[in-house]
């Protein structure tokens, strides 16, 4: 009786947040905001005429430049090397790895705003400079703490929704199912069909990106407990930032892992725009869906093996090395296990990149953080052998252009040692980290005013004959 009693309890407490919630955002949406240098909104406001400017000015003059010729290869070859996306937040190069609004992560682990003095970097603060282009004050960053910790009640039909399915549905799942049922809140679905102008999209877009950014934490960490946990809700630590919070709602509370919290959401922000996360999140949203189900389309794709349900494989992986020879593997045995796992058709998870040439530097900043917090870790010293042992046999396969870990390879293993051991949850933590990147991008889409994402397909016919032709 108790029990029940907990539960109409707990409903109604939800049901206050909700109300309370939904009062709180309608006046925030109808509230004329004053400027002010800790606002976020008013930043965007003063920087987006700037940049719809620049947009005009690159078609006016360049448009008819051409950027390379495309080729068969690239046609069948899934556009691999095609150019064809703006994407502003990121980029991408094969030797440097990732840069965030041209800083890349060694330079944001020095300049973005940490806890404390030589500490990870606060993901609220890249989320800042993913936005404006610039690096934020600390200051800034706790306001914009504070801001996404106002938008942070989650309504009750969104754990209903996600309690309607079986407790052995994929975590990514359940995590899809709560973002969409999330979307009956949307700022922008409702402005559109009251007929809000397209110069003014980019307004309730901003508001249904950072109310889903804060409401992806508490969400994912329901999702964790229900499933390992017994359903044993921990509630948000209003004095902890996004980072630590999130580990804190999961379970955690050492410090160590609320800063390896804040690097992990960093740093799997974002990686530009054609990754098939980012990709569909433009996609789906290029046809003017709100960001809820944008990004509800790229937690999808984010779900398949060879995308972010890789860092899952790279623990269950490794922990199959350990089961069959061992913690204490010498890198003999750890080369015969490596061809004996290629020589069965499989690959060796966590190794290769579609587009960098180069070990990620994702890959080193985790490297750099357990060989300061756990450099002791039996696991992480097979995963140093690893970087040691298989570059080498990819390479002598010849098949492989990048042979260098990703971050896959590491993620895994340092949630493993602060106790975070189910990979199968693992993707649900990149999805949390994804929305900041994919979320700034799309606010940047309608304020930018870019099309509907359309291109041009053929057939195999198609490509013979005008092959054929071209001889």
């Amino acid at each position: 009786m108790v029990f029940y009693r907990s539960v109409s309890l707990l409903s109604k407490l939800r049901n206050r947040a909700v109300q309370q919630h939904s009062v709180s955002s309608s006046v925030r949406w109808l509230q004329i905001q004053a400027s002010s240098d800790l606002d976020i909104r008013s930043h965007l406001k003063e920087l987006i005429p700037e940049q719809q400017e620049r947009l005009k000015k690159i078609k006016s003059e360049y448009g008819k430049v051409q950027l390379g010729s495309i080729t068969v290869d690239m046609v069948l070859g899934g556009m691999r090397g095609m150019t064809g996306l703006l994407w502003e937040t990121s980029l991408l190069d094969p030797d440097e790895g990732i840069r965030f609004r041209g800083l890349s992560i060694p330079e944001c682990q020095k300049v973005l705003p940490a806890v404390k003095p030589g500490g990870e970097p606060l993901p609220e603060g890249l989320l800042w400079l993913l936005l404006t282009g610039k690096v934020p004050s600390k200051e800034q960053v706790d306001a914009l703490s504070s801001e996404l910790r106002s938008r942070a009640n989650i309504p009750d039909h969104v754990y209903k929704a996600i309690d309607a399915l079986p407790i052995t549905a994929h975590p990514m799942t359940q995590f899809t199912t709560g973002v969409m049922a999330l979307q009956v809140q949307s700022e922008f679905s409702k402005a559109y069909e009251n007929g809000i102008h397209k110069s003014k999209y980019w307004e309730p877009t901003f508001e249904d990106s950072l109310s889903l950014i804060a409401q992806l934490p508490a969400v994912a960490a329901y999702i964790y407990r229900r499933i390992y946990k017994n359903g044993e809700i921990v509630p948000a630590n209003d004095s902890l930032d996004y980072g630590g919070n999130f580990a804190h709602m999961l379970g955690f509370d050492s410090s160590e892992m609320q800063e390896l919290m804040r690097l992990y959401v960093t740093i799997h922000s974002d990686h530009e725009g054609g990754n098939v996360s980012a990709h569909t999140g433009h996609l789906v949203s290029s046809a003017l869906s709100d960001p809820y189900l944008s990004f509800a389309a790229a937690l999808n794709g984010l779900a398949g093996p060879l995308h972010g349900l890789a860092n899952q494989e790279v623990l269950l992986w490794i922990k199959s090395v350990v089961n069959e020879c061992g913690e204490n593997i010498s890198k003999d045995q750890l080369k015969d296990y490596v061809w004996k796992t290629l020589n069965s058709g499989k690959v060796v998870p966590g190794f290769g990149h579609g587009v960098l040439r180069k070990t990620d530097p994702r890959y080193m900043c985790q490297r750099e953080f357990a060989l300061k917090h756990l450099p002791d870790d039996p696991l992480f010293q097979l995963v140093s052998k690893l970087y040691d042992v298989v570059p080498p046999i990819l390479t002598e396969l010849g098949k492989v252009k990048n042979p260098w870990p990703n971050v896959d390879a590491h993620s895994g293993v340092l949630l493993n040692y602060y106790g975070l051991t189910e990979a199968r949850y693992y993707t649900v933590l990149f999805g949390v980290s994804r929305a900041i990147g994919i979320c700034s991008q799309l606010i940047w889409d309608r304020a930018l005013g870019l099309p509907l994402e359309r291109p041009k397909s053929v057939t195999m016919e198609w490509l013979e004959k005008h092959c054929n032709k071209s001889v």
